[in-house]
């Protein structure tokens, strides 16, 4: 809609009436003394000489005056209201890509899949719905880094994640060394609202910093850790000799995970399959609700610019039909 910033200044508009009408009444009528001086010499009813001005002429200054005022008065568009990104969560998606992730046990629409895709396609929706929180990408694998930092811009996370690739951290895990990285990226954050996603599909095999020594720093930093072990239970293998029942999870270290999320007042799921894994990104969105209430505001756009322009223009066009006029006189009297 629009508005504008200073209404009051529309009054001006009335200030050459006001200067003609006190020239009207002589002695029993004072003109108001305006700070304008010499500037209102030119307006309707108002001259030096005395002499009447062209009605075309008083029309033009008229509408120069009104649109001076109305720039003056600064109008303004106001836009619809807008939410701020809400300051809420500090929310770190710790993403294993060791080689392990390569092991393609996840199944859509018949045709397996690994489960770093499944992570991708399942990850994706969950970051695009977290809108209001603060998001970062942490992967690992023998060696933890920070492939976006913690912001409000959720489609370069989610852009980042598709990048990522198997082994590219290094073919060991280090989960200790994951959450110690991510705590020290949270601990200067906002106490209240500190969490940790951390998804593998293993055990620890590498790394500085034990899990439990990781975890208790959590513990003590106020860091919440959701821990995700994903990877089915049993998939058939087919080989030269036929093909046989495995386990292609039996390196994840469920009990390790466990104790991680509890001791920090987290959660352990288990992804056996795609719809599961989805599920338990479902459920942390209700574990870990987005903040609906935020600051709004109406942005605004400044217009005072095209009155004034258009002022501009008239008194431009204004002295040019004067010089033409001039010039018309001084030929016909040249003549004459």
């Amino acid at each position: 809609m629009l508005s504008l910033a200073y209404p009051w200044v529309l009054i001006l508009v009335l200030a050459p009436l006001l200067v003609r009408l006190g020239k009207r009444g002589g002695q029993s009528v004072e003109a108001p003394v305006l700070p304008v001086g010499h500037w209102l010499s030119d307006l309707p009813g108002v001259s030096r000489s005395g002499n009447r001005l062209p009605w075309w002429q008083l029309v033009m200054l008229v509408l120069m005056w009104v649109l001076l005022i109305i720039a003056a008065a600064r109008p303004q568009h106001v836009g619809d209201p807008l939410q701020l990104p809400v300051s809420g969560r500090d929310l770190l998606l710790a993403v294993d890509i060791s080689p392990s992730m390569d092991e393609q046990d996840m199944i859509i629409q018949g045709r397996g899949i690994n489960r770093l895709q499944a992570v991708k396609r399942v990850v994706d929706d969950f970051i695009q719905r977290r809108e209001g929180d603060r998001l970062g990408l942490l992967l690992f694998g023998t060696e933890p880094y920070i492939q976006a930092p913690l912001t409000f811009d959720l489609a370069t996370v989610s852009t980042l994640l598709h990048e990522s690739g198997i082994g590219m951290a290094g073919r060991a895990t280090a989960i200790g060394d994951a959450i110690g990285l991510a705590v020290k990226r949270l601990r200067d954050r906002p106490q209240e609202q500190r969490v940790v996603i951390l998804l593998t599909d293993g055990a620890n095999t590498a790394g500085e910093i034990t899990p439990d020594k990781a975890t208790e720093i959590a513990k003590a930093t106020g860091v919440r850790i959701y821990t995700i072990g994903i990877g089915a239970e049993s998939m058939i293998q087919r080989g030269l000799l036929g093909s046989r029942q495995v386990n292609p999870s039996r390196d994840l270290d469920e009990q390790l995970l466990q104790q991680m999320a509890e001791q920090t007042g987290g959660k352990y799921f288990r992804a056996r399959s795609l719809p599961e894994l989805e599920l338990i990104y479902e459920n942390i969105d209700q574990l870990e609700p987005i903040e609906l209430e935020g600051k709004h505001y109406r942005p605004v756009t400044d217009l005072f610019v095209w009155p004034a322009a258009l002022s501009v223009l008239l008194w431009l066009l204004l002295q040019l039909l004067k010089l033409l006029n001039s010039t018309r006189h001084e030929k016909g009297n040249h003549h004459g």
